[in-house]
């Protein structure tokens, strides 16, 4: 059963058209990594699928339901983190919850305990409980990135997506960002689908790829089939080196 439904998507700003009548479906479960350069349409592909963007044509329907407008179960993880530096991971754990809770409440930590739990639950499913009450902003880049994707956990979401979530990080913190949010979306059976430029890290734990260029899709498929001809489609005259790192040492490209 399809997920997420993507029918003839076309989004323009002014004269730039950022994405050309895209269409494909992710199945349920399924862990989806979007490829291509800065300005290929990866953002803005996410964002019309989390309701932040509204289309220019066509549409996207997640669970039979067309997407108007942001939806709580759909997370989205971001690449800048976006979480409040002066506030403990807990508590930006626990904003998850403000679609379901008050906000003056949970500013209080009024919230259920069920919420308290489930902040506790996922800072746990990614490696961070024991710093729970650490301030965010005095955390490490890739431990701020964990704190995004365990607020997104507690927001119960059916799907999630993850807007280039290790660009800013070295190769080694990116491999620990790449291994908790794929070890949460398989715990929580989550349809997720992230974007990434570095190809042997999209390799090492992506299962589908979508490769866009200027706002086509070029390339659909998996992992034996993402050979060097596409990623070349993708990626050509860009230095190479820039975009098979960050992977496991023995993850290489088919060839």
């Amino acid at each position: 059963m399809s997920a997420i439904r993507v029918e003839n998507l076309t989004k323009r700003f002014g004269d730039t058209v950022a994405l050309d009548d895209v269409s494909f479906e992710i199945s349920e479960g399924e862990f989806t990594v979007v490829l291509g350069i800065s300005g290929s349409g990866k953002s803005t592909l996410l964002r019309c699928i989390n309701g932040l963007t509204t289309p220019t044509d066509g549409r996207v329907i997640v669970d039979d339901e067309p997407v108007t407008s942001h939806r709580n179960d759909v997370a989205m993880v971001f690449q800048q983190h976006n979480i409040i530096g002066g506030m403990s991971a807990y508590s930006n754990a626990l904003s998850g919850a403000l679609g379901r809770t008050d906000f003056t409440r949970s500013l209080l930590r009024f919230n259920d305990r069920e919420d308290k739990l489930q902040a506790l639950e996922a800072l746990e499913m990614v490696g961070l409980l024991d710093e729970a009450e650490q301030r965010a902003g005095r955390m490490s880049g890739g431990q701020q990135q964990r704190v995004g994707i365990a607020r997104a956990l507690v927001q119960e979401p059916r799907i999630l997506l993850a807007d280039e979530p290790v660009a800013s990080l070295d190769p080694g913190s990116a491999q620990t960002v790449m291994q908790y949010l794929r070890g949460a979306a398989e715990q929580e059976d989550l349809t997720t689908m992230i974007s990434l430029h570095q190809v042997n890290l999209a390799r090492q734990f992506g299962e589908r790829f979508i490769g866009l260029a200027d706002g086509e899709v070029v390339f659909d498929g998996y992992r034996d089939d993402l050979t060097f001809d596409v990623i070349d489609k993708l990626y050509g005259g860009i230095n190479m080196e820039e975009f098979l790192g960050g992977g496991d040492s023995d993850t290489t490209v088919a060839q």
